[in-house]
């Protein structure tokens, strides 16, 4: 972990293979513990990640074309802010999917916000915020957390939350 002025942080970059989504998860979780967040806003932190870095594997490169996982984390003001991208395809039509699709539902919904941008060199990146204990509605001791929503007004709740604004 590093510490630029008041901002700590944490980055690497793995293979685009499914042996590197625990690893990630695994430093990503790890920077996320020292951070202050709740046991409940961990396991949010741990899923969202997992998805992000899972989607990386599963859709951002062919299978001729291995790529890397770019990972980061950073504590500021408040927030502890994620980020994984990929130099990848973009994100693929939902024709070109696999799978549920309910990745970035979840990504939003036991995350604070959620925002996803195309690289200009080409991939995707998926910013992920986390309010921490007392800075913020989810993120407060009295907030509603993971819990808060179940079910298919799960799903819609979270869709609407795709918009969320990335400070």
């Amino acid at each position: 972990m590093e510490m630029a002025g008041s901002v700590a942080s944490v980055s690497d970059s793995y293979p685009a293979v499914a042996d590197s989504v625990p690893r990630a998860r695994r430093v990503l979780s790890e920077f996320a513990a020292s951070s202050g967040l709740s046991a409940e806003q961990l396991e949010g932190v741990r899923l969202a990640v997992s998805e992000a870095v899972t989607n990386v594997v599963r859709h951002a490169y062919g299978d001729d074309h291995p790529g890397e996982i770019h990972v980061s984390a950073s504590l500021y003001s408040g927030e502890l802010r994620v980020l994984i991208a990929d130099d990848g395809c973009g994100l693929p039509n939902r024709e070109g999917t696999r799978g549920l699709g309910l990745g970035l539902v979840w990504m939003a919904e036991f995350s604070d916000g959620l925002k996803l941008f195309t690289r200009p060199g080409g991939g995707l990146e998926v910013r992920l915020r986390f309010n921490l204990a007392g800075h913020g509605e989810r993120g407060s001791p009295a907030g509603p957390g993971i819990a808060r929503h179940r079910g298919a007004a799960s799903m819609r709740l979270a869709a609407g939350s795709l918009a969320s604004t990335w400070r």
